[in-house]
């Protein structure tokens, strides 16, 4: 495990979790998202390191497709999102973010 600054790509879980988004189908993207979220909200026990990053690089991502939401600019971070590509995904997809 290794960690080099303080943003939520900066260590190597995130790092190795955006590599597998970008290498996603485009149409899968957003719920793997939701899934990394999903899995850090319902926890209710001790939550895997890997888990942990996994989910604060997705609230990261999902935060930068909420209007006004910051741009992504982390060299770890997938691609796609560093050229402010929109997550495909079902409409209500904001609102859930929001719920968690």
């Amino acid at each position: 495990m290794g960690t080099w600054d303080d943003g939520p790509f900066d260590n190597d879980s995130a790092a190795d979790w955006c590599g597998e988004l970008h290498d996603a189908d485009p149409s899968a993207r957003s719920a793997m998202v939701r899934a990394a979220l999903t899995t850090a909200a319902l926890n209710t026990d001790y939550l895997d390191y890997d888990d942990a990053a996994s989910a604060i690089a997705a609230a990261a991502i999902a935060a930068s497709q909420m209007p006004g939401g910051d741009p992504i600019t982390s060299p770890y971070a997938p691609d796609f999102l560093k050229l402010r590509a929109v997550l495909s995904g079902p409409p209500e997809l904001p609102g859930q973010i929001a719920l968690l």
